[in-house]
């Protein structure tokens, strides 16, 4: 079965850039602790476009789910003094990891 990855496009204000990687830095870590976590990564636009993109790949789509359902809401829920967000808009892409390679290493 492919891994399953999901890129969260984010439409984030210049005036927001800032607050949004910082958030991003400060984080609990508590995605990397999930089961069938794979990998991530917090891409920045350099190519004048507001959209950050939140790569995240997983073992299968069910391990994202229960990470959607269990960590992660648990995560933005809060009480009345937590922080607007940073982005004004977002969504989520789903593809499935047909082919990846990587660097040759030396035999």
């Amino acid at each position: 079965m492919p891994s399953v990855v999901k890129i969260n496009v984010l439409t984030v204000p210049a005036e927001q850039r800032e607050t949004l990687e910082k958030r991003f830095a400060s984080r609990a870590g508590v995605v990397e602790n999930s089961d069938g976590f794979e990998w991530f990564e917090l891409l920045r636009p350099v190519d004048g476009t507001d959209n950050y993109l939140v790569y995240t790949r997983w073992r299968d789509e069910a391990a994202f789910q229960a990470w959607m359902e269990g960590p992660m809401k648990q995560a933005h829920q809060g009480g009345g003094d937590r922080p607007r967000p940073a982005a004004s808009d977002s969504s989520v892409w789903t593809f499935e990891v047909l082919q990846q390679t990587g660097p040759k290493t030396e035999s």
